[in-house]
């Protein structure tokens, strides 16, 4: 026995040095078969350069190997040279330089036009309406300009000056109007309001900017007006800023919750956030809306408040963005943003849905399938899934909207409805109250038919496909008669069709035409009156035994938060 100790002594130094030389020799090995990559890529650029028949842009051509190579990583690792730095500074910090208006390319005119200017903007200070056509910028005529060149030209540095010249609708002079750009900052919270049966409601466009802030203007100024439950709508919210979503997870959860970890290949990348202060309020229901575009920072902060039972989750399951970005400064100005961790809830999941690691032979991705992923449990016991987003406690399926309404939102027919009706009526009802009448569906309808609108309605496509296979198949001349009088049937009737959406029509109309007069504000009120997953989360909150039932413990007593499942709790799900 001596003898095994003593040589077990021997051994193990041996073995520990043996395995380090291994790691070294490895690591030096990586090392070398980094340095002839690259100076294979660099004699390569040289080889291009001096021998190539066209001479060669050496700026695009380096940055299109850079982005190549940077693509076959993941979406989120991007590199941003010195002179992209405003598209930097948009993407962390939610502001830019510029007039503050969204444009768009109308087809009908075929020029860009202003579609919404932002409240209180320079663009709205200068009286500048949706249908405005952009005719030139200073010296720079706009026709055939594509709309990320006319964006461009709009944007600039706080506090210099460019001059426009528009055509604005029923007008025949065109207008000169003088404009200084300043640092347009978007709002976070666009809208925020108190419901029936005292539920305050607050939207999240972003976690960029300063969301924490505002957000907690918002829940102070509805608190005053007595709400006694909470929805935070976070439907499209792409994320931002970790800190962000800590912040507001802090002002309903207790000092000292782990709100989120991170964890990367260095150990500088490891990191527990946690509340740091006393909450705002600890106790008030709360419903979180979710859907498919809710990612990063969105779903930290829904994912924290499931993991910890201390809210309820609503709508679609989210995108599944697990992944940690950081940036880093490379010479002559440019910036790397690169991926540099995976995020953790405080059960331990990761809702990274795609493992960018593994791509199929073609390139591409797929995500995780629901079979592979594990099963974690919150404070009170319920279970959650790692690997795909966060699954809602309930779930409401999207609205199925008329297939004529895209084709309607493509021609364009609603922004130019709704110039043509803000035109002739200085004022409206207020946003809560105002309802798109027979009447002015009416006028729509006749307006589209003038238009020589016309879309391809899908059961024709679908036919269309039938009679191909049936050819191919042998069939056509048996079935012809059955599909000539399906096709019949399927004949193509706008007018019949458009009443046929008439409900749909009319919210859209009323969702541009409120837009004239309320900005953004007015399109989400509008959204609200007949927003399903809203309704149904409203229902939850207000309905405490529902409420909490959901977030109370499947076993009690048997499950320790965070753990995974174990043998006896797979083999009861097996029994079900």
């Amino acid at each position: 026995m001596r003898n095994r100790k003593r040589i077990f002594k021997l051994i193990l130094p041996a073995s520990i040095l043996f395995i380090a030389i291994l790691m070294m020799a490895a690591k030096d090995s990586r090392q070398f078969k980094m340095s002839q990559e690259i100076t294979i890529f660099n004699s390569i650029v040289k080889q291009l350069d001096l021998q190539f028949v066209d001479t060669i842009d050496a700026t695009k051509t380096v940055n299109y190997g850079i982005q190549a190579m940077l693509s076959s990583l993941d979406p989120y690792t991007m590199y941003f040279p010195a002179e992209d730095d405003e598209n930097l500074e948009r993407m962390l910090h939610n502001s830019y330089g510029g007039i503050g208006s969204i444009i768009t390319y109308d087809t009908k005119a075929k020029m860009t036009v202003i579609s919404e200017p932002y409240k209180g903007m320079p663009a709205d200070k200068a009286g500048l309406k949706p249908g405005d056509t952009l005719i030139k910028i200073d010296s720079t005529w706009l026709e055939g300009k594509q709309v990320g060149d006319v964006s461009n030209l709009l944007r600039g540095p706080s506090g210099t000056k460019l001059v426009l010249k528009i055509q604005r609708l029923h007008q025949k002079d065109t207008l000169t109007i003088p404009i200084v750009r300043r640092a347009i900052e978007i709002p976070t919270v666009p809208y925020y309001g108190k419901l029936e049966n005292g539920v305050g409601y607050i939207q999240l466009r972003t976690f960029t900017g300063k969301p924490a802030a505002e957000f907690r203007t918002a829940f102070m100024d509805l608190k005053q007006q007595g709400i006694s439950h909470l929805v935070i709508d976070l439907r499209s919210n792409g994320g931002g800023l970790i800190t962000e979503a800590i912040e507001i997870a802090n002002y309903f959860l207790p000092k000292g919750d782990t709100i989120t970890s991170t964890k990367g290949r260095n150990s500088n990348q490891n990191e527990i956030y946690r509340t740091t202060k006393q909450p705002l309020d600890a106790d008030i229901p709360i419903a979180v809306l979710v859907n498919s575009n809710s990612a990063s920072a969105s779903e930290i902060l829904s994912g924290a408040l499931q993991d910890l039972d201390r809210g309820i989750i609503v709508g679609t399951r989210t995108y599944g963005k697990g992944l940690v970005q950081s940036t880093r400064q490379v010479p002559y100005g440019g910036t790397l943003k690169l991926t540099t961790a995976k995020y953790y809830t405080p059960s331990g999941r990761c809702v990274q849905a795609i493992d960018y690691s593994r791509r199929n032979k073609d390139g591409s991705v797929g995500r995780i399938p629901d079979s592979l992923t594990s099963v974690f449990h919150t404070h009170k016991g319920r279970i959650v899934r790692d690997g795909g987003g966060i699954t809602p406690d309930i779930e409401v399926g999207l609205d199925r909207l008329p297939n004529i309404l895209f084709y309607m939102v493509q021609d364009n027919l609603f922004f130019h409805f709704a110039n043509e009706y803000a035109a002739i009526h200085p004022s409206i009802a207020p946003a809560k109250e105002f309802v798109i009448n027979d009447s002015t569906f009416e006028a729509f309808k006749q307006m589209a038919i003038k238009a020589n609108f016309t879309y391809d309605p899908q059961s024709k496509k679908i036919l269309k496909s039938l009679r191909e296979a049936a050819e191919f198949e042998g069939y056509e001349e048996d079935a012809k008669p059955e599909l000539d009088a399906l096709e019949k049937k399927l004949k193509h009737n706008l007018s019949k069709d458009i009443d046929k959406a008439k409900v749909e029509i009319k919210n859209m109309l009323a969702s541009n035409i409120l837009q004239r007069y309320y900005y953004q504000q007015g399109p989400i009120i509008e959204q609200l009156k007949n927003d399903s997953t809203l309704i149904r989360a409203i229902d939850a909150l207000t309905d405490s035994k529902e409420y909490n039932k959901i977030l109370s413990s499947v076993n009690p007593g048997t499950i320790k938060f965070g753990i995974k499942e174990d043998k006896k709790e797979v083999e009861n799900e097996d029994d079900k």
